[in-house]
């Protein structure tokens, strides 16, 4: 069965390159993960909507969607944990 295929939103791409090198390789190499596995061990469904996913890697959370039926992997929303859910 073939991976996902990770995407990236311009507003999480953007979030992404303005945090500090060692914190973007690491949540980097976290999301190059969901290529094998959309629903790792650890992730959980955010209530209150249907298709949004999330994993943290440290301080960080990585927001993403998931399609089944065209396997792919959204990333919505990169940011610290203080912040990701305003």
């Amino acid at each position: 069965m073939p991976g996902y295929t990770i995407t990236f939103a311009r507003s999480a791409r953007k979030e992404l390159q303005s945090l500090p090198i060692d914190v973007a390789e690491r949540l980097l190499k976290k999301i190059e993960l969901l290529n094998i596995n959309a629903r790792p061990a650890g992730s959980k469904k955010l209530s209150g909507a249907t298709d949004l996913w999330r994993i943290r890697v440290g301080d960080y959370r990585v927001v993403y969607k998931i399609d089944d039926n065209r396997r792919i992997v959204d990333v919505t929303v990169v940011r610290h944990r203080r912040d990701v859910y305003r």
